[in-house]
């Protein structure tokens, strides 16, 4: 007797916890505390300004940081988009910001106009195809350019299990996702 009341006790906690899990991924209120847009100002301008969709890069700044402006990776990324100190300097020598420093990566301003800089440039040199865009901005340009050249992996969604990189494939789709649920919640704030 006593096993059939925990048994059901289990069953109705189970589903009081699905029926919150519900709740909680379809309600836009609670989206949006998971799926937040801080920075929303810089992220819209310098989208704007490196022709980028701002719900990509909230999508990617979801991913690399979780919007904490002082994120610094074991490998020594830093700030929002979770930039390298010397791919900050090549891009800040490239976009024409003197003086640079590897500690203005911790700058909101700075980090996204240098993260934002480089995925057009990433664009740029992958003919548009964000999911190379976005392996690349993970991954390195140079492996995603040799994986393509070599054929390991055809750029393609389909055939994201061909990068190479475990950690490179997770992040296009923890940004594909992002990016998704960024377009459906602030789809008319921009």
């Amino acid at each position: 007797m006593k096993t059939a009341i925990k048994t059901r006790r289990m069953v109705f906690f189970f589903l009081f916890l699905l029926a919150l899990y519900v709740l909680v991924v379809s309600s836009p209120f609670f989206s949006r505390l998971i799926y937040p847009l801080v920075y929303k100002e810089l992220i819209v301008e310098h989208a704007r300004r490196h022709n980028l969709e701002p719900q990509l890069v909230a999508a990617v700044i979801r991913v690399e940081s979780n919007f904490y402006s002082e994120a610094e990776s074991p490998k020594g990324a830093r700030g929002l988009m979770q930039i390298m100190p010397q791919t900050g300097a090549w891009a800040a020598a490239q976009a024409g910001i003197n003086d640079f420093t590897p500690d203005q990566l911790f700058d909101p301003w700075t980090n996204i106009y240098l993260g934002t800089w480089y995925l057009h440039d990433l664009k740029r040199s992958f003919n548009e195809n964000i999911y190379a865009v976005l392996a690349a901005y993970n991954g390195g340009r140079g492996h995603v350019k040799r994986w393509l050249e070599e054929g390991v992996w055809d750029g393609s969604r389909e055939n994201l299990e061909d990068i190479p990189f475990a950690e490179t494939r997770s992040f296009v789709l923890k940004v594909e996702r992002a990016y998704r649920r960024y377009l459906e919640l602030y789809k008319d704030e921009f």
